[in-house]
């Protein structure tokens, strides 16, 4: 019997050490599984770098709420100087143009090279120019204005006001976008307004400046629109403009683009997009 009981033993010590030998352990957890396909967002930042650094926090307090601690996003980020486009930028004409475009498309085939899946560059702005990216590189890019057309009309609203720098509200790309593939009317301010906005953006809001004066005039903008032609929401069509005015702050619905692409960027990296 002693001698029974000590085989049956021995038997049961072999098979774990072959188990221990071979490998074999439960398979992976469904979230690690997850984690492990997560693709790699490809960010282009410095544009400027106080919006990426809320594209950053989102992208990772996402994923780390989806998936649980301590799981953030994978994020391959290439910071421009601010300095070498905000001047062209602000006067918004085409020679300058030409040099900024050659920036952006540079920066996201440095992304694909050091191994991003798909880019989103963080910038409504800087978004004029994911048409030549797309025709740059060979991975996905997600475009703010369609993240934002898709996130308004989920929304049922119609008629909204989009703001933001002189290329956002002056050139056709991001209102054309929001009309005619999602159904939105867009309403922008006027010409003095757009002048005024375009200033805050670049004299104050790229470089940490939050003044409750401009808060409070860019907020009567927004109520003037609403009274006058019925606007039912507010686009935040510049990723600084959300760390100056809150929902908290206006009447109508406000939609955070930075918020919004970012949430799209981790959509498409969790295999939802």
């Amino acid at each position: 019997m002693k001698l029974f009981s000590l085989l049956v033993l021995s038997a049961l010590f072999a098979a774990m050490l072959v188990g221990g030998c071979t490998g074999s352990k439960a398979p992976p957890s469904q979230e690690a599984a997850q984690n492990a396909s997560l693709k790699v967002i490809g960010l282009v930042g410095g544009v400027s770098w106080h919006s990426s650094s809320e594209y950053y926090k989102i992208m990772n307090k996402q994923v780390n709420r989806q998936l649980g601690d301590p799981h953030s996003a994978k994020v391959l980020m290439y910071s421009i100087d601010f300095d070498d486009v905000s001047d062209q930028v602000k006067r918004a004409q085409p020679e300058d143009l030409a040099q900024v475009r050659g920036k952006m498309v540079d920066a996201a085939k440095r992304l694909e090279a050091g191994g991003a899946d798909f880019v989103v560059v963080g910038s409504n702005t800087m978004n004029l120019f994911v048409p030549d990216i797309r025709s740059s590189i060979g991975i996905p890019v997600i475009d703010i204005s369609d993240a934002t057309g898709k996130a308004v009309k989920k929304s049922g609203l119609r008629k909204v006001i989009l703001l933001g720098s002189k290329i956002v509200t002056e050139h056709d790309f991001y209102k054309d976008n929001l009309e005619k593939n999602y159904g939105v009317e867009v309403i922008l301010p006027n010409a003095t307004e757009r002048d005024y906005i375009n200033s805050v953006i670049f004299d104050e809001l790229c470089v940490g400046k939050f003044s409750n004066q401009s808060r409070d005039n860019i907020v009567g903008i927004i109520s003037r629109l609403e009274k006058e032609q019925g606007a039912e929401g507010v686009i935040l069509g510049c990723t600084e403009l959300p760390l100056l005015i809150k929902q908290k702050d206006v009447n109508i619905p406000v939609f955070d683009t930075t918020e919004i692409h970012a949430t799209a960027a981790v959509d498409y990296a969790m295999g939802r997009g």
